[in-house]
């Protein structure tokens, strides 16, 4: 017999311990086994290689000195500690034309999905921030800073991966779109009719886009948002125009997977403006 090693006889109470442990082990094991196949579902950083994630958030806000409240704060406070903690550009929209108003649009990009889930802890606790926006951050039960705040989370197009901010120095305008679909399979045909072609159409009609994005958390559900911007409203009738008589945007959306009403079941827009401290 090799030194070190012993025969213990296999009784009926260690044959029980043994099949105990083996239970345990298979046990354990088995969340791991599930859990790896779920892993293997879920796309890979690689695959998402350079595609941004975007939260749209909507505060509703009371008509008043609330608003100024509002703007104090977030050019102040808020925008500088988000910069500080590797967010941004960060807008801020007013809205134009479109409903509930006053509402305060905020587009924050993040690089990653990590960036988005440990932002507001990275910010709110912030030492500056909680100094210098303590007035904002502890308003009374009785006296809101704001009504609600809504928010979705969306990911960014392959074919727009990064946010384009325009030049801020000039007037301008935002034009927020929002297309829906009756499922999922539509709604990601939609995405690919924009990808492969529409996005290019865009661009060379004058239409400049600002963002891309699939909605992964919000209302409204399947559903993708855009944003793009104009100088005024004038050029924003005459890109349009452009971009409906285009040759190749008319054998785009007239062929068979592609039509709205195989994959579009409602579009809404607004129009925004930005505040003069939006970072887009």
């Amino acid at each position: 017999m090799p030194m070190g090693l012993a025969i213990f006889p296999i009784t009926a109470r260690s044959f029980q311990a043994m099949n105990r442990r083996k239970f345990v082990a298979t046990s354990l094991a088995a969340p791991l086994i599930a859990g790896s196949a779920f892993n293997e579902a879920i796309p890979s950083e690689d695959e998402r290689a350079g595609r941004e994630y975007y939260e749209l958030r909507m505060y509703h806000l009371r008509r008043g000195p609330k608003q100024k409240l509002f703007d104090d704060f977030f050019r102040e406070i808020s925008l500088p500690a988000m910069n500080r903690n590797g967010i941004g550009p960060v807008g801020v929209f007013n809205v134009m034309v479109g409903p509930d108003s006053p509402t305060m649009y905020l587009l924050i990009p993040h690089k990653s999905i990590e960036s988005f889930a440990t932002a507001t802890d990275r910010v709110t606790s912030d030492p500056e921030y909680q100094k210098a926006g303590a007035a904002f951050i502890n308003m009374p039960a009785n006296d809101p800073a704001y009504i609600r705040v809504e928010s979705s989370l969306m990911v960014a197009f392959t074919g727009m991966p990064k946010l384009e901010a325009p030049s801020t120095n000039k007037p301008r305008i935002f034009e927020l779109r929002i297309y829906e679909s009756h499922s999922k399979k539509a709604n990601k045909k939609k995405i690919e009719m924009f990808n492969t072609g529409e996005i290019a159409i865009f661009r060379r009609t004058g239409l400049k886009p600002v963002f891309f994005g699939e909605t992964l958390i919000g209302q409204r559900l399947p559903n993708l948002t855009y944003m793009l911007v104009f100088d005024d409203m004038a050029a924003h009738d005459k890109n349009w125009a452009a971009f409906g008589a285009d040759s190749e945007w008319k054998k785009l959306s007239s062929t068979p997977g592609y039509t709205d009403s195989e994959i579009v079941s409602n579009i809404s827009n607004l129009f925004l403006r930005p505040a003069p401290y939006s970072q887009i």
